[in-house]
């Protein structure tokens, strides 16, 4: 089948967690096609439109497009001229200056165009959009506080939100519309009608700016070209690396072509901007409002796709609370590289017994304080033992400044030691990096103890717990975010910010070898039978399967018997072979053209094909592009 492989500055444009998953996920379902649709996070430290490493054979195109982060005042870097930062995608008229040619793989440059500001919409077309903004900006002040809270907040945001994708669709993108002062006042109507939050109420024009300009970065999605006959619209599904807006183009194509969508996360976006939303300098009432797009958004996701695949109970509680239906959840963890750890969790070296390890990220809410107050206590009970943290390399000043308050904090409570008056003194507490000399890798880490600690008191899904696991090791860990549901009985778990509970695990297993080979030997198999690569593929390869078999087959010519019932065996089966057949080898069969399991044929001229709910499509959406060279950027070269 062909996928729509929806990301957010991941692959095959950045590097990272999410960059490596999607890249195996594609490689291990190589049977597939996949078109690769990224969108960027920002100007700075991810290089949109240049791929990592070039995506394997079977992913057809790769296009991308910017999503700009916030400048130091509020605007849109790169505003004055998009090409300053590079990406593809972007309708011919959703940005004003030129748009380049996206390098990498596949990426396709979208067109030039000067921005449609609301000035050169007609009349009609003006309506539209002001009555489109209002439903939707009507939303975000009235409701969205909770699912079925009867406020009609949810059907206002959806039809808002869909009729504004039409029109950006029809007339080439919203440009400046979302700033213009028909917008502005529906802003500002919205927030002083009756029936608004109440810290609606407080905002100023000032707010309202500020808003109208979140908005525009929000909405970009309802502007990029992806829609096309070629596009979103002949892929049989589309599958979204995540949640909020990476997950919008897959909402759209689910709309006006029926094409069935797959969500899935292993960290709540939602969560995540309710924790980032404090460190801005918003006012209240922006944040507020933005909070509840991302909720409505959120409910509305949910809602329309085929399958949720959360990554842990954690993640599947948030998307339960927004809305999500329990019959379309299906848990779905991660997968780590089990051969990367295999000889350490297969050799017979347990790790020095006498040594604790932490490794991971240097960051407060991992807590390092809280671990060294409590092997302070465990060195109390054991005086020999040592503590090893190995941390990732620092990337941020935040991160390089606490970590540099532990390496101080760690010299005054355990000063440096001698064995005799002539040897030279060293401290219990050793400071690390991975890649470093000595810890050239994780599995180097965690083979030089012979217990791994995690401290965390905020974890979403704890990957190093999981490679501690992988090798064999007994671990002690806080019970915060999935912890409890990866560990599962074989490591022992402790409340978090308690160090004395900490400690006195620790110690109970330092004093029990044979305790520690049975938890090291039980997490090991464990990991294996759920924390593979290999069991995260097989589990999508069914995935697909069973979305795309929920998926309703509608076709004009339905073959009906005289009481007005479908006809069984009426149509013959239906095949799709990846690739691209040669005109004149063979039926017209709809090859390369999106037709395939569960999706209607190729259209014919003149034709307007159905959405797969009924729907009429959009006339936008039919119209196909100039017809280009085999080979070309924009049709289907390998990568």
């Amino acid at each position: 089948m062909r996928i729509g492989l929806l990301t957010e500055g991941g692959y095959p444009c950045a590097t990272g967690e999410s960059r490596i998953w999607c890249d195996r996920l594609v490689r291990g379902l190589h049977q597939h096609e996949f078109d690769v649709y990224a969108l960027g996070r920002g100007a700075g430290g991810e290089r949109a439109g240049r791929p990592a490493a070039p995506p394997p054979a079977h992913v057809r195109r790769v296009r991308t497009a910017p999503l700009w982060d916030d400048g130091p005042d509020g605007a849109v870097p790169g505003a004055e001229g998009p090409g300053s930062g590079g990406g593809a995608g972007l309708a011919p008229a959703a940005h004003a200056g030129r748009l380049p040619r996206a390098a990498g793989s596949g990426a396709r440059a979208a067109g030039t165009g000067r921005t449609p500001g609301p000035w050169t919409y007609g009349r009609r077309d003006r309506r539209r959009f002001a009555e489109h903004f209002e439903r939707l900006a009507t939303a975000l002040c009235r409701g969205g506080a909770a699912v079925g809270a009867g406020d009609g907040a949810h059907e206002d945001f959806a039809e808002g939100l869909y009729g504004l994708a039409e029109l950006a669709g029809a007339r080439g993108g919203l440009g400046g519309a979302l700033r213009s002062e028909s917008a502005l006042r529906a802003l500002e109507a919205a927030c002083r009608a009756p029936g608004a939050r109440r810290s609606a109420h407080a905002a100023t024009v000032p707010d309202h700016l500020a808003l109208a300009d979140r908005l525009e970065r929000l909405l970009l999605p309802l502007s990029l070209d992806w829609y096309g006959p070629d596009g979103l619209a002949a892929a049989d599904l589309c599958h979204a690396a995540s949640g909020g807006t990476v997950a919008l183009p897959g909402l759209l194509a689910k709309r006006f072509f029926g094409t069935p969508l797959l969500v899935t996360e292993y960290g709540v976006r939602l969560r995540a901007h309710y924790l980032a939303g404090g460190g801005t300098a918003l006012g209240a009432p922006v944040r507020t409002l933005l909070a509840a797009y991302h909720r409505l958004l959120a409910a509305e996701v949910y809602r329309q796709a085929a399958l949720v695949t959360p990554g842990n109970a954690h993640v599947r509680r948030w998307q339960e609370r927004c809305g999500a239906d329990r019959a379309k959840l299906r848990t779905v963890y991660p997968g780590r590289e089990a051969e990367r750890f295999a000889a350490v969790g297969e050799g017979s070296d347990q790790g020095d017994p006498g040594t604790l390890v932490w490794v991971g990220t240097a960051e407060p809410a991992k807590d390092l304080v809280g671990l060294l107050h409590a092997f302070a206590r465990v060195r109390e009970a054991e005086p020999g033992t040592r503590l090893r943290i190995v941390a990732a390399p620092v990337r941020d000043e935040r991160a390089a400044a606490y970590l540099a308050h532990c390496r101080v904090l760690a010299a005054q409570m355990f000063p440096d030691e001698a064995a005799t008056a002539h040897a030279v003194g060293d401290n219990p507490v050793s400071f690390e990096e991975i890649g470093g000399p000595e810890a050239p890798g994780p599995a180097d880490a965690y083979a030089a103890g012979c217990v791994v600690v995690l401290s965390s008191v905020v974890e979403g899904f704890p990957v190093t717990l999981v490679e501690a696991m992988l090798c064999g090791r007994a671990t002690v860990s806080t019970d915060s975010g999935a912890v409890v549901e990866v560990i599962g009985g074989t490591g022992l778990v402790v409340p978090p910010r308690n160090p004395r509970a900490l400690a006195d695990a620790c110690v109970a297993l330092l004093r029990d070898p044979a305790r520690r080979a049975r938890l090291g030997a039980a997490a090991r198999a464990r990991a294996l039978e759920l924390f593979t690569v290999e069991q995260n593929v097989a589990a999508f390869r069914a995935l697909y399967l069973e979305a795309l078999s929920l998926a309703p087959v509608r076709r004009a010519d339905e073959a009906l018997d005289r009481y007005g019932d479908p006809l069984p065996f009426a149509h013959p089966a239906e095949a799709y072979v990846p690739g691209h057949r040669t005109p004149g080898s063979g039926p017209a069969s709809g090859f390369g053209s999106g037709s395939g399991p569960g999706r209607t044929g190729a259209t014919g001229a003149g034709e307007r094909p159905q959405a797969g709910d009924g729907r009429r499509v959009p006339a936008w959406a039919v119209h196909a592009e100039p017809a280009e060279p085999a080979g070309a950027a924009s049709g289907g070269g390998h990568g």
